[in-house]
C-alpha cells in the first residue's frame, strides 16, 4: 500500500502525517482498551502503526530489509506489564511522535523537497500538538503568542457559541484557557484573545482544533474536550447526561472497580 503512495507536495505529505497521527491518537485514547489488549508481553516484538486512513494496527515489523517506510519502535508490548499503564502509554506516544516525523521527512527526502518545502511541511506539522501532549492532557493548555495588532475577523463573522444553561455544563462550548487575575474581563483586547484561544482548543480524541460549527462535550473527570462524533455523543443525548465521562475515564474506573 505504501508503494502506491505518490504524493509530491508538502501538503499531501502533511495529510498523510495527520491521518496516521489521528489513528495513533485513537489507539492511545478512545480505543486504548483494545490497544492494551493487543500488546501482550508474551508475543513477539510488536509495533504500533498509524495508517493513512486514520486507523491503526499493532503488528510485527515488515520482513523486507530495508522496509518501505521507517519502522516504529520495536517491542512496545514488552514493557506493558512492567510499568504504570499511564507511563507506558505516554512512552508509546513519545516514540510514535518520533516515528511520524521520521515518516514525513522520509517522504520529503524521497520526493526531493527543497529547503522551503521542508520548512512548509515542518510548520504544518508543528501547528499540531504532539501525540504525547494529547495523551497526557497538556495539549489543552496551548501557549499563545501575543499579537496585539491581530484581528479576529473570522471569529467575528462566525456564530458565537452561547453560554451553557445551569446544570448543562457538559454541553457548553469549548472554554478558553483561564486568563490571569489581573486581566480585565471587559477589555476588548481580552475578548479577542478569548476568541483566538477558543480556536486553538483541541479534541482529546483526534487532536484537531475546535470549530464553531461542531458539537463538543467535556469529560467531568479529566476535563478534556471531545468532538461529539469522536466519542459518539449527540447534542440530544448530551441533554440527558448529568455527568459525562469520556471512554478513557470510564474504562479506568471499570478496571479499578
Amino acid at each position: 500500500m505504501e508503494g502506491a503512495y505518490n504524493s509530491r507536495t508538502p501538503e499531501e505529505v502533511f495529510r498523510d502525517f495527520r491521518a496516521r497521527r489521528a489513528g495513533i491518537v485513537k489507539a492511545l485514547t478512545t480505543e486504548v482498551e483494545r490497544f492494551y489488549g493487543l500488546c501482550d508481553p508474551e508475543k513477539e516484538n510488536l509495533c504500533l502503526y498509524g495508517l493513512p486512513n486514520e486507523t491503526w494496527e499493532v503488528n510485527l515489523p515488515a520482513e523486507e530489509v530495508p522496509p518501505e517506510l521507517p519502522e516504529p519502535v520495536l517491542g512496545i508490548n514488552f514493557a506493558r506489564d512492567g510499568m504504570d499503564e499511564k507511563d507506558w502509554i505516554a512512552l508509546v506516544a513519545v516514540h510514535s511522535d518520533a516515528w511520524l516525523l521520521a515518516v514525513a521527512f522520509y517522504f520529503g527526502a524521497r520526493f526531493g523537497f527543497d529547503k522551503e518545502s521542508r520548512r512548509r511541511l515542518f510548520n504544518m506539522i508543528n501547528n499540531l500538538p504532539t501525540i504525547y501532549e494529547v495523551v497526557t492532557g497538556t495539549a489543552k493548555k496551548p501557549t499563545k503568542e501575543k499579537t496585539p495588532n491581530s484581528s479576529s475577523k473570522s471569529n467575528k463573522s462566525a456564530p458565537k457559541p452561547q453560554p451553557p444553561r445551569h446544570g448543562e455544563l457538559h454541553t457548553k462550548p469549548v472554554p478558553v484557557p483561564k486568563l490571569k487575575e489581573e486581566d480585565e474581563s471587559g477589555d476588548e483586547e481580552n475578548g479577542e484573545e478569548r476568541e483566538e484561544e477558543q480556536g486553538s482548543a483541541l479534541c482529546g480524541s483526534c487532536g484537531t482544533n475546535y470549530g464553531t460549527d461542531e458539537f463538543w462535550i467535556c469529560c467531568d473527570v479529566c476535563e478534556r474536550w471531545f468532538h461529539g462524533k469522536c466519542v459518539k455523543i449527540t447534542p440530544a443525548r448530551a441533554e440527558h447526561i448529568k455527568q459525562y465521562k469520556c471512554p478513557d475515564c470510564s474504562s479506568k474506573r471499570a478496571r479499578g472497580a
